[in-house]
């Protein structure tokens, strides 16, 4: 698949040619992440930490909120590694401290190993510094450690001559278990559909940014479908991973939801494109966009407004949502109308009931004493629990939100009590 890359020089997105020469300069990288970070992960390096000659980390730290991001530049010890991991990167890339005694104190899954290579040879310090040492040679010491590797070509990057698959090919096989990202010389859709093929994700910038290659394109390049009309079906899903419904979509149409960032399908009854909305105020906001392993199914994950996805006003196409969805939504209706005198309109009124109610669940689970009675206790703590967020303004979507970021994190807290 597709990595979109953003390389940072003093604040502004830029593209080097070979590694050297500024080619051109992109500006904010902030839109660019949001865009790009709607087909899944992309790649931000910080070129001024790579070079020794400063540091765009309070930026950096900005796109990582903005979307999935996988970090490297500059990044030369375990602690770096480490803070940027904690910070929320999917993964660290490591070029010059990719080595086993740092590599070992990581997280396989999220180390990427950045192998810059010159006709087959190692480079490193930014590209700057030339060694003897094959890249092969180097794959074997390294995949024990690593999850994947990011190989550049150097000597091709930014030049959009084309990606020589067959050298990608012989590399992905090399890396055994580990995952491989190819950069440099990568010109159009047809080049990352090949990497694909032989087992390889393609970096993508210069192209990118020349307009050489459409980001729909190089996303939906590798797809694939068994249909006559060559639609993708298209699993439609809230930001909780709820499904909401199955729709089609076409090259055009998820061009417009990635340049849009708004729920756009293929109606075949309509024979054209469909924004989820126009009509009935149900409108969505695109998340982001993958595919299943097979690549001939997409996934939508999108923000769902109004009263729901289906046309029958219903949550779902499946009907109405249930568990902690189901009380999510009716607590935040409730919050604007609860009628005056029912308990939901006192809880909400009355911080001190609330709290107490909510200090009185907690430690009636905490003496639970069996199954049934620890499920319903733990109904209460979590119903009251809910209610509290709410008054504050934060959803069953931010919480989750927060543990997820708290699973990104890799140094870990004692978890003593509070005195």
């Amino acid at each position: 698949m597709i990595v979109p890359s953003i390389d940072i020089m003093d604040g502004q997105a830029v593209q080097l040619v070979g590694g050297k020469e500024k080619a051109l300069e992109a500006g904010d990288p902030r839109p660019l992440a949001e865009r790009f970070g709607r087909v899944g992960e992309l790649a931000v390096i910080d070129l001024d930490a790579a070079m020794g000659r400063g540091s765009n980390a309070e930026l950096i730290e900005e796109l990582l909120s903005i979307a999935p991001c996988r970090v490297g530049g500059g990044i030369r010890d375990v602690e770096t590694a480490r803070r940027w991991l904690d910070a929320g990167a999917r993964k660290v890339i490591l070029g010059t401290a990719a080595r086993p005694e740092i590599l070992r104190e990581l997280p396989r899954d999220r180390v990427i190993a950045a192998l810059d290579g010159v006709d087959g040879r190692v480079v490193i310090e930014g590209w700057q510094a030339e060694t003897d040492e094959l890249i092969e040679d180097r794959i074997d010491e390294l995949k024990p450690y690593v999850g994947e590797f990011l190989i550049t070509f150097v000597e091709i990057e930014g030049r959009m001559t084309g990606l020589p698959i067959d050298r990608a090919r012989d590399l992905a096989q090399r890396c055994g278990d580990a995952r491989l990202t190819v950069a440099g010389g990568v010109r159009n859709a047809d080049d990352v559909r090949e990497a694909d093929r032989v087992g390889a994700d393609a970096q993508v910038g210069m192209s990118l940014y020349t307009g050489a290659m459409d980001l729909a394109d190089g996303f939906c390049a590798p797809l694939r479908s068994d249909r006559d009309d060559g639609l993708w079906p298209t699993v439609v899903c809230d930001n909780r991973g709820e499904m909401l419904g199955l729709v089609y979509s076409s090259l055009k149409s998820v061009r417009e939801a990635i340049e849009s960032g708004t729920g756009t399908y293929y109606s075949r009854s309509r024979s054209g494109l469909w924004k989820k909305g126009e009509s009935s105020g149900n409108t969505q906001r695109v998340l982001g966009i993958d595919t299943d392993c097979d690549r001939d199914t997409l996934r939508f994950t999108v923000t769902q407004d109004g009263s729901g996805f289906c046309h029958l006003g219903t949550r779902t196409c499946f009907g109405e949502v249930r568990g902690l969805n189901a009380l999510d939504q009716t607590l935040r209706e409730r919050m604007v109308s609860a009628p005056e005198g029912s308990y939901t309109r006192r809880l909400f009124d009355d911080k001190a009931l609330l709290d107490s109610k909510l200090r009185e669940e907690a430690a009636e689970l905490c003496e639970a004493s069996t199954p049934a009675e620890a499920a319903w206790e733990a109904a209460d703590v979590i119903y009251f629990a809910l209610a509290v967020a709410r008054r504050h303004g934060v959803g069953l979507v931010d919480i989750e939100r927060e543990l997820d970021r708290r699973a990104l994190r890799v140094s870990r807290r004692g978890g003593e009590a509070k005195q």
